[in-house]
Formats: structure tokens, sequence, C-alpha cells
């Protein structure tokens, strides 16, 4: 009996030394990221106009599951949606509901916008800025500003002079490394522009918490760029006595702001991929501690809530509006929003449909 006893006794001083032994090798591996500390403030409930509500669910749902992600929608003149796909296509769905490839980028094409000529103005995180004509064919505009490279084209904007306003997210992290970039809470992000007639790129803003969607104002005399890690949006004035200067347009939103458009008419439509993660929030003071998270399979990272949600912002940057799908179940992880015809267009990244929703401002 004693000696059973102590073979049961060295074996758990055996097992209790190879936890210790994986323990230690766990904390001496290099971490994956090199975070900042950084405390968001308190979020705001949702109450008032952010007050949760079910008005998503009505929203119309096409292609369903023949799409994969896609990320940004846009509407050509005869009334076809496109959206980017995760295995690099451009899909175009026409008004009798039939689904075709309008052109493949062989990257990740995120934003996607026409231009004056019809060419569809494409932001690939992998590719850069594009350009493909009404043909489907593309060609390269620029992959670089400054000697530095893009390292994840995100989104853009084009003013009626045809400049094309665009982010590149993070100059560190590529688009499957996206959480790291959340995680590190650095700023890793650009703001620039590409002027067609010279074929030149130009930086606007740097130093930027993974920047994101950008839109234009009614009269273009400033553009939005949303600040997705950082919760809020940045004003870059164009025109007047602060061109050239930035802001703080909207600061603590309820979510994760992605991309952002103009519906030409004072009025900026704001898709938020998902509600604010208190794990999260809550991880965010401590480096050390997202170092180690950063060491774990995704798989065990805090998950992003399914929701669906999308605010309206006036010209002084004050919510308006508030759409929402709650339980996600219909529409989730909304990645843009774009009005057109008294509809607003809904893309995911992740999800296998677009959402149509009728406005109605009642």
């Amino acid at each position: 009996m004693i000696m059973k006893n102590n073979r049961i006794e060295k074996v758990l001083l055996g097992a209790v030394g190879m936890i210790i032994i994986l323990i230690l090798i766990f904390f001496l591996q290099p971490a994956n990221i090199d975070p900042a500390a950084y405390t968001p403030l308190k979020p705001l409930e949702l109450s008032g106009v952010l007050a949760s509500n079910s008005l998503l669910q009505k929203a119309e749902l096409l292609a369903v599951g023949r799409i994969n992600g896609p990320e940004e929608v846009a509407v050509d003149r005869q009334g076809r949606i496109y959206g980017g796909t995760q295995d690099g296509k451009i899909m175009r769905l026409l008004p009798d509901g039939q689904l075709e490839i309008f052109a493949e980028t062989n990257g990740r094409p995120l934003g996607i916008q026409f231009d004056q000529n019809e060419n569809l103005i494409v932001c690939d995180a992998y590719k850069g800025l594009l350009s493909i004509n009404p043909q489907g064919e593309s060609r390269v505009l620029t992959t670089s500003a400054d000697g530095v490279p893009f390292k994840f084209t995100d989104a853009l904007d084009i003013s009626s002079n045809g400049i094309i306003y665009f982010t590149d997210a993070s100059s560190k992290y590529g688009q499957k490394e996206y959480l790291y970039d959340l995680l590190e809470s650095k700023p890793y992000g650009r703001f620039l522009s590409y002027d067609p007639a010279t074929g030149k790129s130009k930086v606007l803003l740097d130093t930027l918490y993974f920047a994101n969607g950008v839109a234009l104002s009614k009269h273009e005399d400033f553009v939005l760029i949303n600040e997705t890690y950082r919760y809020r949006i940045i004003r870059y004035w164009l025109k007047g006595p602060k061109a050239g200067t930035d802001e703080i347009f909207i600061d603590n939103l309820p979510g994760f702001p992605d991309n952002i458009s103009s519906n030409h008419n004072g009025v900026f439509w704001l898709a938020l991929f998902t509600v604010r993660n208190a794990a999260a929030d809550k991880l965010h003071p401590f480096p050390f501690l997202k170092a180690q998270l950063s060491k774990l399979p995704k798989a065990l990272w805090p998950k992003p809530k399914p929701y669906g949600l999308v605010l309206a912002l006036n010209e002084q940057g004050k919510v308006i509006k508030s759409l929402h799908d709650p339980d996600g179940k219909h529409l989730k992880e909304i990645t843009s929003a774009r009005e057109h015809d008294g509809y607003l267009y809904l893309g995911s990244l992740h999800n296998d449909r677009i959402g149509k929703y009728k406005l109605d401002w009642n």
C-alpha cells in the first residue's frame, strides 16, 4: 500500500512538474505583438437615439448563401450591385437576382466605389489601390506612399474632381492579422490621397489607430476617417481656415466603426462591425496580459457579439438615427452601409449576404 502511494505521489509530482515546465515555456516564448497600454472611455448606454431596436430585421436579404463576405457594396447606374469577396473576386448581382463574377483581383477587395467614368476603384488589402474598367479589366494605381508600401489598403471615397481619398489601415499587420493590431494598440494607420491626373499618392495623416472608413462631406470641405480601435471618427479639413488640420468628429462610439459613407445631402452612414466588447476593454490597460493572449490560438480570444448596427450621423457629429439587429441572426458584422435610391445597402466582412433596407425617417 505504501509503495502504491509512493508511485501515485511520483506520478502527481511528475505531472505538476510538467505543467510548471509548460507554463514556463509559454511565458518565455516571445509574444506575437508589442502591446501598449490603453484605457478606453466607459461605453455609452444604448439609450435614447442609440436604444436597441429591430429595424435591420426588416431588411431584404440578397444573394443569401451565394456571396462570401461582401465587405463593401457599390451600385452602378444600371442598379447592379457589386461586392468584393474573401476569395478575391468582385461579384455583381443583377436586378433579376443572377450573380456573376465581374472581376478578380486575386487579393482581398475591401472598399469599392465607382468614379465618374464608371471605373470601379478598389482598395485591395493585398494589392493596393486598383481601378477596374466597365469590362472588368484591372490595373494598379498605387501600392505605396513616401517609400512605405501599403500593408492593408482598406477604404475610400472619391471627390467630384476625381481625387481618391483612402486609408492604409496598418503599416505593420495585414488583413489576416487585424486582431493583432487591435491588441497592440499602436497607431500604424495612414490616411492618403491619390491624384489620377498625376499618378501621385500623398500621406495626409499618419499615426492613426487602424485607419478605416472614409467619407467626404456634402460640400467636400472635410473628410471623415474612422479609427476603428479607438471607437472614434476623425475629421480632416480640406478647405477653409482649418485646411490641412484634423480633429475628433465623434468619440466613444458604441461599437467598432468600420466603413462610413455619405449620402451627399448631409448624412453619413456608419457601419459598426459589432458592439463594444467588455472583455477587450478591460484587457487594454494591461500590455503584459495582451502579450500573453497573442500567443494563444485566436479561438480562445474574446469573441465579438453577433450584432447588426448602423448609425446615421449629421455633419455636426451627432447621431440622428440607429438601426439594430440585436441577435445578429438576420444581419451581423456589418462593415458598410451605402444609400442608393431610397435604400441602404449593407455589406459584411464575413457574412454570406447583402442587406437592402428601405429608408424611413419616421
